[in-house]
């Protein structure tokens, strides 16, 4: 969440010629996102690729929403009940005709809805993490 914070936050809202540098600026998306706050001497910018290349300009929050598609479609599996095979199969079936038989050929937020029958849900992904109950 921090380096997600810290990628958007870089790319949309921060003045490279405001009052605030960009390692204070760092440093003030840390105190919001960490439980340790980084040494004085701390350059990880320096190092973070993902805002500098490859084409994650912004974009670095996508690994943590890839992480709540995941846990969302799983707990459509959840739901069925782990132990009712003839449910998991139904289930299985459907995940099978939406996600994967639609892959890329409609938008991913499409895909989901088909699966699910809703927009994602990150409640899914806090519960993997004993977040929330």
């Amino acid at each position: 969440v921090y380096l997600a914070t810290l990628d958007m936050g870089l790319h949309n809202g921060f003045d490279p010629n405001g009052d605030q540098s960009v390692q204070e600026f760092a440093r003030e998306v840390a105190a919001q996102n960490t439980i340790v706050k980084p040494l004085p001497e701390d350059r990880f910018l320096c190092s973070f690729g993902h805002i500098f290349a490859g084409g994650y300009a912004a974009g670095y929050y996508s690994y943590k929403w890839a992480e709540v598609l995941a846990a969302d479609a799983f707990s459509a599996f959840e739901e069925a009940g782990l132990d009712d095979l003839a449910r998991l199969t139904e289930v299985g079936m459907k995940f099978r005709e939406t996600v994967l038989a639609l892959g890329g050929g409609k938008a991913p937020d499409e895909v989901f809805r088909a699966f699910r029958g809703r927009d994602p849900d990150p409640a899914a992904l806090l519960r993997s993490y004993g977040l929330a109950a």
